[in-house]
């Protein structure tokens, strides 16, 4: 693979694991703030729908922080990337001096992977547990039912693991933000790359749930203006075991690339069925799953060429980025990727809303994530719109280039060239 800055990306995180030991107490950065002062409480246009009034937390003892996380379930390796995130700024924000004073206490609850029982959850932490703050879920699916208990409580959520638009889209939810870029526009990158090969043809498949929905229509709305034929569209249940028969079809449509609107299992499902079944377009790419290390290690050199968007990388220079990958190196014995970085990132945002207003109110917290941008370790800067999706972050795309991850899209943040067409399954070594 190309040179990072002098380095291979395996010699940058185990450079990165060697550091980390020493300097993982009190090394975190905490998030650099860059916007407007913070607006008063409740301002006009901005008051919450008929809500249930917030139970009163304790203002002694620790601050509590709420989440549920799917540590278990279709997207458990997924939310524990999450999870392990919040409990390492818990970590570091505790050895900074907690906030206000006070330490933090990270009360996190399994709601495997279901979004009746995340639900459940939150009304749970904000009624029983009288939680301070909460953060969020993971998964859009799971983030759209937990959204509705903040709403009801009037407790800011920031969604540090979904990105489907229609979150936001309708304007009716006042306390759910955006971490990081929204679904549709996950593959311009590939796209853009598909466009300079003169690639035409494509098919885009998908899981029948939130996020990989609306990622798959936003690949084709995004095809579609760049002259592509959309030559197969369709759509498997959640799930999944067998996907033969889909795969089958793709073949037969012929694509130069595929897109998978997909989570981790059911891409590594069909990058196994397009190997026995002989399917090779020129170009193929998975949300989420490629993005993550778990997805090379799943299938060493049967990964090699697949592309993918990711959030941010482990290379990027962004504030406080090398501390952070180091950090949770040492912490967890392994690489984070960009869901790690999305949940401390939200932490981040807390952070900084509470160390600038000096308060718990949560209305007040919500105006001031409203209305600043915030550097943190993600690419861009927190910055929503008036209905609060993310319009601030940068997304990257990658690409597995034998037993790594290369950073290759946009040029700016690159650290490698991308390699295609990608070759024949019999004709690789």
């Amino acid at each position: 693979m190309a040179p990072r800055y002098g380095l291979s990306r395996r010699d940058f995180l185990r450079i990165a694991a060697a550091g980390g030991a020493a300097a993982m107490v009190g090394c975190g950065q905490s998030a650099a703030q860059t916007g407007r002062p913070a607006p008063p409480a409740a301002s006009s246009g901005q008051t919450a729908p008929a809500s249930s009034a917030p139970p009163a937390a304790s203002s002694s003892g620790p601050v509590k922080i709420g989440a549920s996380i799917s540590a278990t379930g279709s997207y458990g390796r997924t939310g524990l990337y999450q999870q392990e995130a919040y409990q390492l700024w818990e970590k570091q924000v505790n050895a900074r001096g907690g906030l206000l004073g006070r330490q933090v206490q990270m009360i996190i609850r399994d709601d495997q992977s279901d979004a009746s029982t995340s639900q459940k959850l939150y009304e749970q932490l904000i009624t029983e547990d009288k939680v301070d703050l909460i953060l969020g879920p993971y998964s859009s699916q799971v983030t759209q039912a937990a959204a509705n208990v903040a709403e009801k409580y009037r407790y800011p959520m920031l969604a540090a693991g979904a990105s489907a638009s229609e979150l936001w889209s309708r304007g009716d939810k006042k306390y759910l933000f955006g971490v990081y870029s929204i679904a549709e526009s996950y593959f311009i990158g590939v796209l853009d790359i598909a466009q300079k090969e003169g690639y035409r043809t494509i098919a885009v498949i998908n899981e029948a749930t939130l996020f990989p929905k609306s990622t798959a229509q936003g690949t084709v709305k995004l095809a579609q203006e760049r002259g592509m034929q959309v030559v197969l569209e369709e759509q498997y249940p959640e799930k999944v075991t067998d996907l033969s028969s889909l795969i089958q079809k793709v073949k037969a449509a012929n694509p130069d690339i595929l897109v998978g609107g997909s989570y981790l299992p059911d891409a590594l499902l069909i990058t196994r069925q397009a190997k026995d079944l002989s399917l090779s377009p020129k170009l193929m790419a998975f949300s989420v799953a490629t993005a993550m290390p778990d997805y090379g290690e799943s299938l060493g050199k049967d990964a090699d060429y697949v592309f993918g968007p990711s959030m941010w990388e482990p290379e990027l220079h962004t504030p406080g980025n090398p501390d952070f990958v180091r950090d949770y190196m040492a912490t967890f014995n392994r690489e984070p990727d960009y869901h790690s970085a999305a949940g401390y990132s939200a932490c981040q945002v807390i952070e900084a809303a509470v160390k600038q207003l000096q308060t718990l109110d949560n209305q007040r917290i919500r105006d001031w994530i409203a209305s600043n941008e915030v550097e943190t370790v993600m690419p861009g800067k927190f910055k929503v719109d008036a209905n609060g999706m993310m319009t601030g972050h940068e997304s990257v795309t990658v690409q597995w280039q034998g037993a790594n991850k290369v950073l290759i899209w946009p040029a700016k943040y690159a650290t490698g060239t991308y390699k295609l067409p990608t070759p024949a399954w019999a004709s690789r070594a």
